[in-house]
């Protein structure tokens, strides 16, 4: 997923095309559509499959909702839609900063949240009530590092790989982009290379190339990254064929990762046409953003679903599990009620992740990196 702040343009402009009339301000749009797209992930965790979360409920999704199990399992695409957002923000927020301010303020927003989720979780799972059980010790301290799944760890937080998606992406921008200096034709020819070796790696199966490429998330950054040279630099047929590539490539892995014929292994049927609608759908209302057809979405509370979004995706999940299993078989709670007051209370938790935890902490470990 995308873990930014609120999405605010560089206030300088850049010398000759770069510097477009009107494109600067905060882009409040992109974090309703964050908003959306962690809201789709929590319909498919509690919804849309089975799992652990079928002991929260005490039976399957399917039976507690058997009208909407099936679209709530397409939720899983708000993850394609993140890493949309992901490229779209990244290249913005990277262009013009150095390695080093580029590295704090990357590290400054993904790590104060994610280290109180960690401890959450685990201090929860803990509570003798509680039938869930978090890893042991060792791979709790290694989850710290944000690297559990390369190093072979259990993870703490379900949502966490697409947390390891976003960091070799990271790295990725900041090693080609920002460390020799982003300009348009280095960002197009990283697009360009990046697309090609999605494919070679695919083809190749060499597992390292895998690891790096990440060819089934690559295209959905590379999607983004074209939107936001096309928000900068306005239409022209390079940037939309760095988008277009991104999205033709992005709905083929997504199908063939996601899409599956019925029967009775599967938990629901989830159709390519409708996966390719949806992501075709996040990419459009992106691309609205970028030719700035949705600066009229100026809500005041869009910022402010923004700044939730991360620590929201941290902890829906598992603590989601424990609230379901309280509400619905604990006090006998009706499901569709007992879903609506579990993503209350998980909006809850995140706005106080973000006032305790995100506010105070954050600003402070980004001085400290950047000095």
């Amino acid at each position: 997923m995308t873990v930014t702040g609120p999405v605010v343009l560089p206030r300088q402009g850049a010398p000759g095309r770069e510097s477009r009339k009107g494109r600067h301000g905060r882009l409040v749009a992109l974090d309703g559509l964050r908003l959306v797209a962690a809201l789709m992930v929590a319909l498919y965790h509690y919804g849309g499959r089975d799992g652990d979360v079928s002991r929260a409920w005490g039976a399957s999704p399917r039976h507690e909702f058997p009208h909407l199990s099936e679209a709530f399992a397409y939720g899983c695409l708000g993850v394609q839609i993140f890493f949309v957002i992901s490229g779209f923000v990244i290249c913005m927020s990277g262009w013009g900063r150095s390695a080093r301010s580029f590295f704090a303020s990357r590290a400054a927003r993904l790590y104060p949240a994610y280290w109180a989720a960690i401890a959450l979780v685990t201090l929860v799972f803990a509570l003798p009530w509680v039938t869930y059980r978090t890893v042991s010790a060792s791979d709790t301290l290694v989850n710290l590092t944000m690297l559990q799944q390369p190093a072979g760890a259990e993870r703490v937080l379900g949502v966490c790989w697409t947390l390891w998606a976003e960091v070799r992406f990271y790295a990725l921008f900041a090693l080609f982009v920002v460390l020799p200096g982003a300009t348009r034709h280095r960002v197009v020819l990283f697009c360009a290379v990046w697309s090609l070796m999605t494919v070679i790696t695919t083809a190749s199966h060499v597992e390292f190339l895998r690891v790096v490429v990440m060819p089934e998330h690559s295209a959905f950054f590379i999607g983004g990254i074209g939107l936001y040279l096309v928000h900068r630099f306005g239409h022209d047929a390079l940037s939309w064929g760095v988008v277009a590539v991104g999205f033709l490539l992005g709905q083929h892995y997504a199908v063939a990762g996601l899409a599956h014929p019925p029967g009775p292994q599967y938990f629901s049927y989830r159709h390519p046409v409708v996966i390719i609608a949806v992501l075709a759908a996040g990419f459009a209302v992106v691309a609205l953003v970028a030719v700035g057809r949705l600066r009229w979405a100026r809500w005041r509370w869009l910022p402010f679903a923004g700044a939730l979004t991360y620590p929201f995706y941290l902890v829906h999940e598992h603590l989601g599990w424990v609230v379901i299993g309280a509400l619905h078989r604990g006090l006998g709670i009706p499901s569709s009620v007992t879903f609506a007051l579990t993503i209350g209370v998980m909006l809850l938790l995140a706005w106080t992740l973000h006032v305790v935890v995100e506010r105070r902490v954050t600003p402070v470990l980004r001085r400290a990196l950047d000095r």
